[in-house]
């Protein structure tokens, strides 16, 4: 959103830069992206300045070109040289200086040089209108009145305004700050409670009695759960033309280009104030204005020309023929404002947001009159909208009020009230905040004190406020204005911050996504919203209750997320449809969960891969199917980050066909394994692929104070024997492992699998393995009888406990 700083200035005056206004906002939860310089006309006219034509002739190698001197009162005359057919002697000029970069208008920039045209040097330039944006006209140069004073900046006599436009990211809650008054309203909160001198200015306005001619249009509203308060006013006699320079400057600052001066006003007042304003051109009415739905499908043609199939939900201003307007969304195509136009009915009303959500989503619409009804405006500041707006129609485009406001409203909304326990401030935000400053903050955000107990306060929230509704709103709004720097450590307070559940630390995650992207692979960062079929999938994932929305756009993203399978699964889909055959994702983000005691979420890391591990090349030979890749990959993690692991066991949920459930401690760690055929089938992936989950709430991810150590290498030489063993074919190459680690507890440094066979010429039921042992000493030379002696001794275990033969 784009808000004007000269604009703020127009609601609250005090004394700010552009960097301390930038870091209020930023604190007070309006935080600002960026800003932006405006000026109204490009370069500032910097460089241009006033000169005086003394000498003007022909030039010698060019009919249609004039050589001048122009004394711009800096000492010797310039020598320029002018395609003008309007230049001579005598006039006051508009002289671009060398080094002067010009914006002419609807062209691009260019800079001055000092040149050589057609053999005559040229040291400036004498400019036309649209040469220095300040114009349309290019028959001549700009001549101007005698009483200028040669050297005058040019910026001195076209008033250029200057602007600095904040880009605030507005948080979706916040629909009071939708405006310039509502950011300048938190910008004087915040000035209240910093006790920092300021102005506000919030001024009166009134609707004029009607003519003699009266041009009445009644309001009938057959929707009122969907149009609670609706106004309406006939002006007549007017003159539609361009808006005020001003005006026009306001608009463009924002990035609204300007059309003319009704919809400009309306515009301007829905920017300033936040109440989305509709012109009819009265003459396209036939009869009272009808609030109400159509049959479905009625066809409407909209303001952009294109033909839509209404809703039976979708709420339409009509006359009593025809409709005119989706309401609170976009207007028809006949019934706007043109040069032609000379009487309106100017509407201002308060519509049901969900009702102007789901239908600006039925058409793929997103106005910025549907943008601010969809939250939620003030339901009180439509009548005050109105009449500032009629108030700057009878200024800027004449004419009178044909009828006094038609208005159908429903009962006022009562303002929400509540009671905030002092208690529950502390508990929230870990630290005590006095009473005094506590009456200044809240009546700084209009929050009205109605009692004050020993316990706590009965609030009154103003109504433009929707989004505060609960105790925790309130907390939020006292902390936004306090500040949450001010928020102090707890080693500098004796009260203690709230605890909050750990996620995985940054260094953590950073590591193991460094790790990841070193092999390969790409972050994914996916939506926590997700289709509740997915979950249907798995009887695992089904047996946990899904978090369901209450109030979802639609029903394909209406629950949080169980698993980040299925979003990494829409990855693969999307890009295997591309044309994609060879794909490594991977993502951090949080699962959700409904237990008995509330809410749970999970910080997870889930890894995939699809198709080979490496594109096809001539060195790489035959690679491993993805799942051996991604074992490998997971076990590297591992050693990484030095956690130590139990045993493997083959037990995985169920929307895993068979994989692996590594466990740390008494807990499972990470699972990998294939998708299960059912979920394969449902995204029609026809590619192997597998996937891996890491569970980042394991303790095994929490921070300790062990640090790692670092040993020399060591000096002395290694010894190698190798085992051909015949094993029952239940026997793992891990069951060999942990048994020879176990034997041979310090001399032992690795164990390798290097062949394995299971062909003819073996008895029923068994496999050979040649696994390789590699012992060193960090102290000394092993010598050949110590590593036999060795060898013997795992030998005999390996024939006792795992039925293993020498062969």
């Amino acid at each position: 959103m784009k808000i004007s700083h000269q604009w703020l200035s127009d609601f609250l005056q005090f004394e700010t830069t552009v960097a301390q206004c930038a870091e209020m906002l930023t604190d007070l939860g309006l935080e600002v992206e960026g800003t932006a310089p405006y000026t109204s006309i490009p370069g500032n006219l910097e460089g241009i300045v006033v000169g005086e034509v003394v000498a003007c002739s022909q030039h010698p190698n060019a009919d249609r070109l004039k050589t001048t001197k122009v004394d711009i009162g800096t000492g010797d005359p310039l020598p320029i040289v002018c395609g003008a057919p309007n230049v001579a002697q005598g006039q006051k000029v508009l002289v671009a200086t060398v080094g002067t970069t010009l914006y002419p208008t609807g062209g691009e920039s260019f800079k001055i040089n000092k040149s050589k045209i057609r053999g005559e040097v040229s040291q400036g330039m004498i400019c036309a209108e649209d040469e220095i944006g300040i114009g349309t006209d290019h028959s001549g140069i700009v001549v101007l009145d005698a009483k200028h004073k040669l050297g005058t900046p040019a910026a001195e006599i076209y008033e250029v305004v200057t602007d600095t436009v904040y880009e605030i990211g507005l948080t979706p809650n916040r629909a009071d700050a939708m405006s310039h008054m509502g950011v300048a309203r938190d910008l004087k909160a915040a000035c209240m409670h910093q006790e920092l001198p300021f102005t506000w200015s919030k001024s009166e306005f009134s609707i004029p009695n009607s003519s003699t001619e009266e041009r009445i249009i009644k309001v009938d509203v057959k929707a009122p759960e969907k149009a609670p308060y609706y106004y309406g006013i006939t002006l007549s006699n007017l003159k539609v033309k361009a808006s005020p320079a001003w005006m026009q400057h306001r608009l463009k600052a924002i990035g609204i280009q300007p059309k003319n001066n009704i919809v400009d006003i309306t515009n301007y007042v829905l920017h300033a104030y936040g109440q989305p304003l509709h012109a009819f051109d009265v003459n396209t009415l036939k009869g009272d204005v009808i609030v109400q739905t159509l049959p479905e499908g009625t066809a409407f043609t909209t303001l952009d020309g294109v033909e839509r199939k209404l809703s039976a939900e979708d709420l339409m201003i009509c006359d009593q023929q025809q409709p005119h307007c989706i309401a609170g969304v976009f207007g028809g195509l006949h019934s706007g404002v043109t040069e032609k136009t000379t009487a309106i009915f100017l509407e201002s009303a308060y519509f049901d947001p969900v009702s102007i959500r789901k239908t600006a989503k039925r058409h793929g619409l997103n106005t910025d009159a549907s943008f601010r009804f969809e939250r939620g405006i003030d339901p009180e500041i439509g009548r005050t909208a109105l009449a500032y707006a009629v108030e700057l129609i009878l200024e800027y485009a004449g004419g009178e009020c044909s009828s006094e406001i038609q208005e159908v409203c429903a009962a006022p909304k009562e303002a929400v009230e509540l009671f905030l326990q002092y208690e529950y401030i502390k508990k929230t935000l870990g630290l005590e905040i006095p009473l005094e400053n506590l009456n200044t903050i809240l009546s700084a955000l209009d929050i009205e004190v109605k009692q004050v107990t020993d316990t706590g306060l009965t609030l009154k929230i103003p109504t433009y406020r929707v989004d505060v509704t609960r105790p925790a709103d309130v907390v939020e709004e006292i902390l936004r204005v306090y500040g949450y720097n001010a928020v102090p450590l707890p080693e500098h307070t004796k009260m203690q911050l709230p605890e909050f559940q750990a996620v995985t630390p940054a260094s953590i995650s950073q590591g193991l996504a460094n790790q990841l992207v070193h092999k390969g692979f790409f972050e994914v960062k996916n939506n926590s919203l997700t289709r509740p079929g997915y979950q249907a999938l798995s009887k695992d994932l089904s047996s946990r209750p899904a978090v369901a929305l209450l109030n979802p756009l639609g029903q394909e993203l209406s629950v949080l997320r169980s698993s980040l399978l299925f979003g990494l699964l829409e990855n693969i889909q999307y890009n295997a449809n591309r044309q994609q055959k060879h794909l490594k994702f991977f993502e951090f983000g949080t699962v959700y969960e409904k237990t008995a005691k509330g809410y749970k979420e999970s910080p997870k890391l889930g890894i995939v891969v699809m198709g080979t591990p490496f594109k096809e090349h001539w060195q790489t030979g035959g690679q491993d199917h993805p799942y051996y890749f991604l074992k490998g990959v997971l076990e590297n993690l591992l050693v990484q980050l030095g956690i130590n692991t139990n045993a493997p066991v083959s037990d995985v949920p169920d929307f895993l066909a068979e994989g692996l459930t590594v466990t740390s401690g008494k807990q499972p760690l990470a699972y990998l394994g294939l998708p299960a055929p059912k979920i394969v089938t449902a995204f029609g992936i026809e590619q192997a692929f597998c996937y891996a989950e890491f569970d980042l709430n394991h303790p095994a991810f929490k921070p300790n104070s062990t640090h790692k150590t670092v040993s020399p290498i060591p000096k002395f030489p290694q010894s190698q024997r190798d085992f051909s063993l015949l094993l029952d074919t239940a026997v793992t190459f891990e069951d060999i492992k942990l048994l020879a680690q176990q034997t041979l507890k310090k001399q032992l440094v690795e164990v390798a699998l290097f062949d394995v066979y299971t062909g003819k010429n073996l008895p029923k039921g068994k496999k050979s393995y040649a696994v390789r042992f590699v012992f060193q000493d960090s102290n000394k030379t092993l010598t050949d009888k110590a590593v036999d002696k060795a060898m013997e001794k795992l030998q005999q275990r390996l024939e006792k406990e795992l039925g293993a033969q020498l062969r």
